[in-house]
């Protein structure tokens, strides 16, 4: 494990006012922080913890922590990129702000060169969400205009929205227990447990990845 030295301020972020209160996903979070800083002497003087939904684009806690790293002359530490990763406002504030971030997930990269990984995550996050908006587009449009349904659901039907939220509301528990679980783990381990999906099948990790933006 490489040894870290000096001082981090730590970025936590929870979707939602009630994982936020209940602290849903924070203990895993800051085991992930723990776990990867172990090695080295070193001071978290910093902890700020976002609640709120990941497609927002103010970021007030972000701010802090990055004015507080600026302050104290400390590293950023987030623990887990997972989602932020497609987020480019987030990656975008984290270049401008030039303080290092290290990622508890990702190998250690610092200075010109870590900033260029940014930049480059950031371009991908913006293609990807370019190119999955266009796709979604097209297959509603399409999907409509061919009087087919999608998921078992009529394609933009009120009905279709209430009945995706119902479930997703049943699943919240459940998924808040895999929050630090990747998309294909959580896939995985649903399927494990013989829980079906809306549709009443297999579980893969776009369909995670669609609940938990719903969720969010």
């Amino acid at each position: 494990m490489t040894a870290h030295f000096g001082r981090f301020v730590a970025y936590y972020r929870v979707s939602t006012d009630k994982q936020g209160s209940s602290g849903l996903g924070m203990d895993a979070q800051e085991a992930a922080v723990e776990q990867r800083l172990n090695g080295g002497p070193w001071q978290l003087v910093g902890e700020f913890t976002e609640v709120e939904s990941g497609r927002r684009a103010k970021r007030p806690q972000l701010e802090a922590a990055l004015k507080a790293c600026k302050k104290l002359k400390a590293k950023l530490v987030v623990a887990k990129l997972d989602r932020l990763s497609r987020n480019t406002r987030f990656l975008l504030a984290l270049i401008e702000a030039g303080v290092d971030v290290l990622f508890c997930d990702l190998p250690e990269v610092t200075g010109a060169m870590g900033k260029f990984i940014l930049t480059q995550m950031a371009a991908v996050a913006e293609l990807e969400a370019g190119l999955i908006a266009e796709r979604t587009k097209e297959a509603l449009a399409a999907a409509k205009k061919a009087g087919k349904k999608l998921g078992g659901w009529n394609v933009g039907s009120e009905k279709a929205r209430r009945e995706a939220q119902e479930f997703a509301d049943k699943m919240r528990q459940v998924m808040a227990e895999l929050a630090a679980h990747s998309a294909h783990q959580a896939a995985a381990e649903l399927n494990k447990r013989g829980i079906k999906s809306a549709t009443g099948g297999q579980w893969y990790p776009q369909t995670i990845l669609r609940l938990r933006e719903r969720l969010a």
